[in-house]
């Protein structure tokens, strides 16, 4: 195999997308090293050492790919048009494109029109382009708040406050435009020609298209989040109407499981119940499980409007005030939910484990079940606790349950897995929809239980797909990029640890590195470290492996209710197995990496609009604590300043880098502290510090602190002479 570096610079070398073929066959790779090289493709693109470019084909980052889409930004001095890429990745300044004029008798280009170009580098950070495709004008919708304006010559005239805290100026809503809403009301916007509608102080006009609801009401939060992050929330007619249509299964050819003791245990609000679990110790030693899923592919074929909607989806979101579900509520909370003494369809794995917690057999089958009892984490852990059986179980039914946790505990342990220490926030909302309480989640060993039964049958699954030579969606997590590596390591230095040094690092020698500090005061500074450095886990039909967990095969089977991936394993276990209806469709196998792209971006989706609507409740709910000071920790280091949480409610917002006391503020970016030139005086990673609340806008969900008792700064920072390091010093904003 070629290493990453040459990798890297052939495609650097090549003026264009390079694909996987073509450096197969510039390095002379056969079949068996197909795996491998896509593992190396995909860690350079994670570290952003190369850009993907489309399907299964990559470039070098920093330039522009053959075709992409351009917007006309004006013209030349000879009037010819010129633009810039609507999408650019790169680091330096965004590519100037010039492009070409318009065949005789057809219009020319405009700005803000959009066309799809053929691109040619000519040198300076410069493009030609030729027009392939018009694709219209750019009408970006604005999402925000509406305030009045206290512009006298525009009486009538409204303001929108943008929800991104990344806008840096309001829009004017002129008289007439405001399609009848008022202030305080949340609205969706499209730009209006300035030409016609002349704005004080250079706010551009636009007009309200959509009005969803007041700033304040219940769901608001959640509401601005859906719009900013483009997530589905109506179903299409189709689809509920088929969902609508669903009816419970018949024993038929499935195995009976009715009278099998299996539970649901799950959060005291969860409102839907994929997964089901039962053990029992086995003659010789060992146990035997049983984990229950709910046949969601019985219900959701291939290329029906539910598969297209799901598909669409990628998975269910979660907000403090509502789920928006992967599959209508018809199914995620009827059909495929596993209720208390209703039958349901089920796939099943049974499983027998050793006294040590390894797996020695699998059984993958589609039963037909009954949950008998629906139980809370907190019902199982005081059961467990007090030595009592909650109502509907069998007596012994919970010691067996937590005899294969310890036992699946112990293995866990054996394989060196990486197991951060980071705490979670709950948010509770009151009846109005405002923020009651925010309180820690809590982390009992019946949720771990819960996450090892379903780790093991995930493992099942991945490998029963592999033993039917079936296509499998995997779960995969690479290690951490050699840059990232790096950093971690000269983090770790400047408090006197190090990493296991040279070979393969392997998730165990992260692990030793948080022992050595549990307890101490460098705990949380070095477990957010340790996440920093990891590799985003996705979908891929090729396997590289889970970092994390520390095992060679994983794929996600356990709740398709709520994410497209595990519905695409079941389908191709039924395949495999000969289960019946449900199976893969025609022509499904061929589109696995496509959908394993798509899926991978709406979870991403999913956890920035969750992110999100955290943030601008715990913004309301700071809201009226101007003033108040909080214990924190210092949770990111930048060049404009430091991020950092407070202890009590994970409220997070910037200490900007012009507040902090008076010296010349360096950014060591290895380290990752701010260190004074003058005095030396360190502000690193996880540090605790005690700060003042200046600012809280629920409507972006940003806040801004100072450092309690700190004068700001009177000489900002700046860049070292000579220089040029992995320190990156910034300048005072």
């Amino acid at each position: 195999m070629p290493s990453r570096a040459e990798i890297k610079a052939y495609i650097a070398s090549q003026q264009g997308r390079v694909g996987k073929r073509e450096i197969a066959r510039a390095f002379r790779l056969g079949p068996e090293h197909r795996v491998a090289l896509r593992g190396i493709l995909r860690s350079l693109a994670h570290e952003g050492e190369v850009a993907p470019a489309g399907a299964r084909r990559f470039r070098a980052p920093g330039r522009l790919p053959e075709a992409a889409v351009v917007q006309i930004t004006g013209t030349d001095r000879d009037g010819d048009p010129i633009g810039r890429p609507v999408e650019w990745e790169g680091e330096g300044p965004v590519p100037m494109v010039l492009m070409a004029p318009e065949p005789r008798g057809r219009a020319a280009l405009a700005p803000g029109q959009r066309v799809l170009a053929k691109l040619r580098p000519i040198g300076g950070n410069k493009y030609e382009g030729r027009t392939l495709k018009r694709l219209g004008e750019s009408a970006p919708r604005v999402l925000g708040l509406l305030r009045a304006s206290e512009d006298v010559r525009h009486e009538g005239a409204l303001r929108l406050v943008p929800t991104d805290r990344r806008a840096k100026a309001e829009w004017l809503v002129p008289e007439g435009e405001t399609m009848g809403a008022e202030p305080g009301e949340i609205c969706l916007a499209e730009p209006l020609p300035q030409s016609l509608h002349r704005a004080p102080y250079g706010l551009k006009p636009v007009r309200i298209v959509e009005r969803l609801g007041r700033m304040g009401d219940a769901r608001s939060v959640s509401l601005i989040c859906l719009y900013t992050h483009d997530i589905p929330q109506v179903f299409p007619p189709e689809a509920l109407e088929q969902a609508r249509k669903a009816r419970g299964v018949a024993l038929g050819r499935r195995t009976d499981l009715r009278d099998l003791p299996l539970v649901t245990i799950d959060g005291e609000d969860a409102r839907d119940f994929d997964d089901a679990v039962f053990a029992e110790p086995v003659e010789g030693g060992g146990l035997r499980l049983v984990v229950a899923i709910a046949d969601v592919a019985w219900y959701v074929r291939p290329g029906t409007p539910l598969d297209v909607e799901a598909r669409k989806r990628g998975n269910s979101c979660y907000f403090p005030d509502r789920v928006v579900p992967m599959l209508p509520e018809a199914l995620s909370n009827g059909w495929c939910s596993l209720k208390p003494r209703e039958e349901r369809g089920c796939l099943f794995v049974e499983m027998q484990i050793d006294p040590q917690g390894r797996k020695i057999a699998h059984r993958f089958g589609r039963g037909l079940m009954r949950s008998f009892a629906r139980l809370t984490y907190t019902e199982v852990q005081q059961a467990r606790d007090e030595g009592s059986t909650p109502e509907g179980v069998p007596p012994g039914l919970i010691d067996a349950l937590y005899e294969a946790f310890g036992a699946l505990l112990g293995a866990r342990r054996d394989r060196g897995t990486l197991d951060l220490d980071l705490p979670e926030r709950k948010v509770v909302l009151d009846e109005a929809g405002k923020v009651a309480e925010i309180k820690p989640r809590p982390r009992l060993d019946s949720h771990r239980l819960i996450e090892e039964f379903m780790v093991l049958a995930n493992v099942a699954a991945a490998e029963e797909l592999e033993r039917l030579r079936q296509p499998a969606q995997y779960r995969v997590h690479a290690p951490p990029g050699d840059e990232k590596l790096e950093n971690l390591r000269g983090f770790l230095s400047t408090l006197g640890l190090s990493l296991k040094p040279g070979g393969e690092l392997r998730p165990a020698d992260l692990d030793a590195v948080l022992q050595q500090v549990v307890g101490t005061e460098a705990a949380a500074q070095v477990n957010e470290a340790v996440l920093r450095a990891q590799s985003q886990a996705e979908y891929s039909p090729d396997n590289i492996g889970h970092f994390g967990l520390a095992l060679p095969k994983y794929a996600h089977f356990t709740s398709p209710i709520r994410r497209y991936a595990d519905l695409m394993v079941h389908r191709a276990l039924i395949t495999g197995l000969k289960l019946g209806l449900g199976g893969l469709g025609d022509g499904e196998a061929a589109e696995f990496e496509a959908t394993a792209e798509h899926i991978t971006a709406t979870e991403r989706r999913a956890a920035l609009a969750e992110r999100d609507a955290i943030d601008r409740y715990l913004a309301a709910y700071m809201a009226d604590k101007i003033g108040a000071r909080f214990a924190a920790r210092i949770s990111g280091v930048t060049r404009f300043g430091l991020f950092v949480t407070v202890i009590e409610n994970g409220a997070s917002g910037l200490v900007p880098i012009a507040t902090l006391p008076d010296d010349y503020w360096v950014h060591d970016e290895t380290a990752q502290a701010l260190i004074g030139r003058r005095t030396h005086r360190r502000f690193t990673l996880a540090q605790p510090v005690e700060v003042v609340l200046v600012e809280a806008t629920p409507i972006t969900g940003g806040m801004v602190f100072a450092l309690a008792g700190e004068g700001p700064s009177r000489h900002g920072t700046g860049r070292q002479d000579g220089r040029t390091s992995s320190r990156k010093p910034g300048r005072r904003r």
